[in-house]
């Protein structure tokens, strides 16, 4: 387990600081959520910072509406940051500043390398069966050698001997030997920074002590840590953060995470498929980290067990249904009002919220997703006449009809409006008719919804009320 804090050079001690660091080419997919809940937990937990970063330096693939879907989504699972979000676009010039740095002390160099010379290269290690490495071609040549006014680049002068060993908290000790990491860039042509050192330099300047991703960054690690050693002997102060490399996600058939195995963005899950925020944040806490055989966890109870020991090593299987299950118990906990909130907006104008309320306790016993509990309660908000469901309309054929005269008859004479009442009063009738209850609460359901399937057909009468409830049997009474 990660200490809560950790020296840095000078031997002070820095508290936990994490960092979430999407890039805004997309939505937040269900991935980079849970890498932004177990950054957020791991903060809160040992009462540290959690920060958020936007790697917006591709211009071309950064839009400001994946910037708002991004952070609209963490707002919606509730994962606040303790400092306005850091826009990796506006530190360029502090990334150039540290790239001529060791450029300076000789911990890089230029490389005038022309792109014919590098295909070239690349295509005699494609012959040669080689790895596809930069091989070092201006690591120890003079400047001076170019020809003036040539364009360059700005590479990173890594280690050749040796290897690099991190001790990472969830994969354990890794090591990769040095001569596999080659000279990259640092520095584009046009002076702009590449990824891999705005990240690094980013983070420091963030004072972020737990890098938390997903495990396909550990390569990038061995590639980062370099500028770490660097510039500790340039600036001082720049301790190796602790690595925490998360296995990635998988469908539920053990394949790399698509659209079909339900990766989509966060907005999805709550716009489209009705789940709600506390479900999502359970499910995503579930999906790759265990305390023991616990699957619902709340959020403050998640704040005190998290920790990074419990993060396993294999990847994590997302299951749809699962999470629909998990949903259909969150909503059957939730407070009936703050559903009625969340149904409104799906539901036709002019929906009342306080009947709604009244319905919702026996809409969410099987519900288990939103969509399914606005399905529900449908009928109490639909206007006469009804629309008929293919199934419905067959139980309103002469036979149906007839029954429902009598039902209504005997309705309508109740003084008493409650389910107890109703529910005596409907099978009386039914045993003076010499029939079991289901011939009459059928065509009666298809009545007063419209459909085959609804709540108790004695709850829909009440929800609906009396008059309503006599009107719509009477309306098809009518038609008869």
């Amino acid at each position: 387990m990660a200490s809560e804090s950790r020296p840095n050079s000078s031997g002070e001690a820095h508290s936990v600081v994490t960092r979430f660091a999407p890039s805004p080419t997309g939505f937040l997919h269900i991935g980079g959520a849970r890498t932004a809940l177990f950054n957020w937990l791991y903060a809160r937990h040992h009462g540290g910072k959690a920060l958020l970063r936007i790697e917006d330096t591709d211009k071309k693939r950064s839009t400001q509406e994946a910037i708002d879907a991004i952070l609209d989504g963490l707002d919606w699972l509730g994962l606040d940051y303790d400092e306005e979000p850091t826009f990796q676009s506006q530190r360029a010039e502090r990334h150039a500043e540290v790239a001529h740095k060791m450029l300076e002390a000789g911990h890089a160099y230029k490389c005038f390398a022309t792109p014919e010379e590098l295909e070239a290269m690349r295509a005699e290690q494609r012959a040669n069966k080689q790895p596809m490495r930069y091989d070092g071609r201006w690591r120890d040549r003079d400047a001076s050698e170019a020809p003036a006014g040539a364009p360059y680049v700005v590479r990173l002068k890594t280690p050749t001997e040796g290897e690099a060993t991190i001790q990472d908290e969830v994969q354990g000790s890794v090591s990769v030997k040095n001569e596999e990491i080659d000279d990259y860039i640092i520095l584009r042509a046009d002076g702009s920074p590449t990824y891999m050192l705005a990240v690094v330099v980013d983070d420091h300047d963030m004072g972020v002590t737990h890098v938390i991703r997903g495990d396909d960054h550990l390569n990038n690690a061995f590639r980062q840590l370099p500028i770490y050693r660097a510039m500790d002997g340039i600036e001082g102060g720049w301790p190796d953060p602790v690595y925490a490399h998360i296995p990635l996600i998988h469908g539920s058939d053990g394949a790399k995470l698509s659209k079909r195995h339900g990766a989509l963005g966060v907005e999805a899950y709550r716009d489209e498929m009705g789940i709600l925020s506390d479900a999502l944040f359970n499910y995503l806490l579930r999906l790759g980290w265990a305390h023991g055989d616990r699957e619902e966890v709340a959020r403050e109870e998640a704040i005190e067990l998290f920790d990074l020991a419990g993060v396993g090593k294999s990847p994590s299987r997302f299951d749809l249904k699962k999470l629909e299950n998990l949903n259909g118990h969150y909503i059957r906990a939730a407070d009936d009002r703050v559903l009625a909130d969340l149904m409104l907006p799906r539901l036709p104008d002019g929906a009342n919220a306080d009947m709604l309320v009244q319905a919702i306790p026996v809409l969410k016993t099987r519900a288990k997703n939103l969509d399914e509990l606005v399905d529900g309660a449908g009928f109490l908000f639909a206007s006469r006449p009804l629309s008929m469901t293919e199934k419905a309309a067959k139980l309103l054929d002469e036979d149906g009809r007839k029954r429902l005269r009598f039902v209504s008859e005997q309705l309508a004479q109740e003084n008493s409006w409650t389910i107890e009442a109703l529910e005596a009063s409907t099978k009386a009738l039914a045993e003076d008719m010499g029939l079991g209850l289901g011939k009459l609460a059928q065509p009666m359901r298809a009545a007063l919804t419209g459909t085959t399937t609804s709540p108790g057909i004695f709850d829909v009468l009440v929800l609906l009320g009396r008059e309503e409830a006599l009107a719509r049997l009477d309306a098809q009474v009518a038609e008869s």
